[in-house]
């Protein structure tokens, strides 16, 4: 049974409020996945912070109408899965992910800040760390200088130590 027009409306006000707040979109095709594994997609997605969701191609258009996302409006054809998020990599790493184990979903493309992307650009943008794992590889860089410090004093008070007994 298909939608009526308020439902629609509410459909379309739901979307826009989650791309005015997103980072990323993309888009894939589901065709031929079964359920289970699509209970599990959405799992993944919802613990990664990202909105999934199977949406009316028309309703989506007008969902990122006159956004920076509404480049994407030309490849919204077919059945499509939408993956929305406020970080910049998660849906397309989650996508990316689960596509390597289930060849059935297919990137079909994407948008990052404005920019649209290919299914190639899109795998690129999957591969980025995560902003925890920069972050922590950011604090490592800068605390190496200090804990090498801390070690060669740590040395050097033993040597003296070591000399004085």
């Amino acid at each position: 049974m298909g939608l009526n027009l308020n439902d629609k409306k509410a459909v379309v006000a739901e979307i826009s409020a989650k791309v005015a707040s997103a980072q990323t979109i993309v888009l894939a095709e589901y065709r031929g996945i079964e359920v289970g594994h699509l209970t599990q997609l959405r799992a993944k997605a919802r613990s990664g912070g990202v909105y999934l969701r199977v949406l009316k191609n028309t309703l989506a258009r007008r969902a990122v109408e006159g956004t920076a996302f509404s480049g994407l409006a030309s490849e919204m054809t077919g059945p499509l899965i939408y993956a929305i998020s406020e970080d910049a990599v998660a849906a397309a790493k989650i996508l990316q992910d689960f596509s390597k184990s289930n060849d059935k979903l297919v990137i079909k493309a994407g948008s990052y800040a404005g920019k649209p992307l290919d299914k190639a650009a899109v795998a690129a943008l999957a591969n980025i760390p995560t902003r925890e794992v920069l972050i922590s590889q950011l604090l490592g860089v800068m605390l190496a200088p200090v804990s090498g410090m801390a070690r060669v004093l740590a040395a050097v008070a033993a040597k003296k130590e070591a000399e004085s007994a």
